[in-house]
């Protein structure tokens, strides 16, 4: 008897440890935003960065959470080099980016970015909190967000920064969301 294997937004949240899992969107470096897409199975092409822009980490999801916008939660992961779409693996929270995002006129809605690190990482091996990060890291990942949204005709707006604590309550509340929406 075969079984399907589950999609890559539905695998667990949770992995070894209390790490949590990520699926990598789009890879550090790179230009194209990608999104899985469960309609088709695959990742889709969502926009071209402009050139000399490009995303400055690995940026991913966590699956089965949603967001309050409604998509599986964004994490932004501190890996040694680039992986690829539809990499999954574990990585621990070391914080998060709380932030708001609207479009156009319309009203604002939460859209945090949970910062982890690939458990795997050696580079960043020893970073277990926001504190740990070089200096400026977190301005310059924030601003990047604020000119991505811009270009898309959103506005982005930082309400603070939270530690691992605060990150790991947001994935709950993620996980928890998505079985209520299911129930």
């Amino acid at each position: 008897m075969s079984q399907t294997a589950p999609s890559l937004s539905r695998l667990p949240t949770f992995g070894e440890d209390g790490a949590i899992h990520v699926v990598v969107e789009t890879p550090k470096g790179s230009s194209n935003k990608y999104a899985f897409s469960d309609a088709f199975g695959a990742f889709l092409l969502k926009t071209v960065l402009p050139e000399g822009m490009s995303f400055p980490y690995d940026f991913g999801m966590i699956p089965s959470t949603k967001g309050a916008d409604g998509d599986p939660l964004d994490v932004l992961l501190l890996l040694d080099a680039p992986a690829f779409p539809g990499c999954v693996m574990e990585a621990r929270l070391v914080g998060v980016i709380e932030a708001e995002q609207r479009e156009g006129e319309g009203t604002w809605e939460r859209n945090d970015r949970l910062i982890g690190v690939a458990v795997n990482a050696r580079t960043h091996a020893h970073i277990e909190t926001l504190s740990d990060l070089r200096p400026g890291m977190l301005d310059e990942v924030e601003a990047f967000f604020g000119h991505y949204n811009r270009l898309a005709g959103k506005d982005f707006k930082v309400l603070r920064r939270g530690g691992a604590e605060a990150a790991l309550a947001i994935a709950r509340q993620g996980a928890d969301a998505l079985a209520q929406a299911e129930d």
